[in-house]
């Protein structure tokens, strides 16, 4: 009988499918260079196979490591499930989805996600983490969180994820201390007063700048704030104003007073994960709760 691959082989052939370097591929192993090169060799050994051309130049994935990689990824993924559901049922303990919130869609909105699965579904417990854009993204493709709920980012960094739509998100103008202001504000309208945004490098900083730029110029800036908890307590207390979303602020202050644009800003908001997750059948309940909590089918976005 042919001598079988170890688990360590393949989740260092893996690894390195993920991450083409050798160097970088055996940090991400922890392991030592030199034993990540062992692993690699070993299997090539016990397939009669070669997997990785190697070269002064570096290395990539031959032929035939392609189509072995994309065999042991589904051959590991079924194992994990396989593992993960005989632990599940023998200490019968839930499954944890780690959920990270795009920090601008306001991580609070989940309370009602996470109160509705410890009352219906008592084998999936859910973990909320606020993040950024940026960190949002480096958490996903390093497995740090299982799915994500977000505004839609940049397509071409989400081609390799399922991504489902389940509610535009419309923003609003938040400024309960300017007592001047049409029920609806325009572009011009909001021109004339200062305006609390996020950080430079923020994600809806961009959007922001982008929903003024074809009307002039940005409105004088009173504050850049991180989250649009603390954008909401600097309007209350200073004449200036922020867009929000107004799903967000009506969760944090049914009784919030705020305008509607007349320029209207609305964001897609969805839920991204990995197609082969090996959670992926508890995220598919997640997923299926979300669409039908917002009343949308569950269909992947183009």
């Amino acid at each position: 009988m042919n001598e079988l691959p170890s688990i360590q082989q393949l989740e260092c052939f893996i690894i390195y499918g993920r991450i083409p370097n050798f160097t970088q591929a055996a940090a991400a192993a922890n392991i030592t260079q030199s034993a990540f090169s062992m692993q690699i060799k070993n299997l090539e050994r016990q397939l009669g196979v070669r997997l990785i051309e190697r070269s002064n130049r570096g290395s990539h994935l031959t032929p035939a490591g392609e189509h072995f990689l994309a065999d042991a990824q589904q051959w590991m993924n079924g194992l994990r499930q396989l593992v993960a559901k005989a632990q599940s049922e023998a200490a019968r303990t839930p499954v944890t989805l780690h959920i990270g919130v795009l920090r601008s869609l306001g991580d609070v909105l989940m309370n009602q996600h996470i109160a509705y699965f410890q009352q219906h579904h008592k084998d999936i417990s859910l973990t909320v983490y606020d993040m950024t854009a940026d960190d949002l993204l480096d958490a996903l493709r390093n497995d740090r969180i299982d799915l994500a709920s977000t505004h839609l980012l940049r397509a071409e960094a989400l081609k390799e994820y399922e991504t489902i739509h389940f509610c535009w998100d419309r923003m609003v103008y938040f400024a309960p201390a300017v007592t001047d202001l049409p029920d609806v504000v325009s572009i011009a309208d909001m021109q004339g007063q200062p305006l609390v945004s996020y950080p430079q490098n923020d994600f809806m900083n961009t959007v922001i700048r982008d929903y003024f730029q074809p009307h002039g110029d940005m409105p004088p800036m009173a504050a850049r704030l991180a989250t649009p908890y603390a954008m909401m307590h600097y309007c209350c207390h200073n004449r200036a104003g922020a867009l929000l979303s107004k799903r967000l602020l009506h969760e944090l202050d049914p009784d919030a007073s705020s305008h509607p644009l007349a320029q209207d800003l609305r964001l897609d908001s969805c839920t991204v994960y990995r197609k082969d997750h090996p959670k992926r059948a508890a995220i598919e309940v997640y997923v299926r709760y979300i669409c039908q909590h917002f009343h949308c089918a569950p269909s992947p976005l183009p």
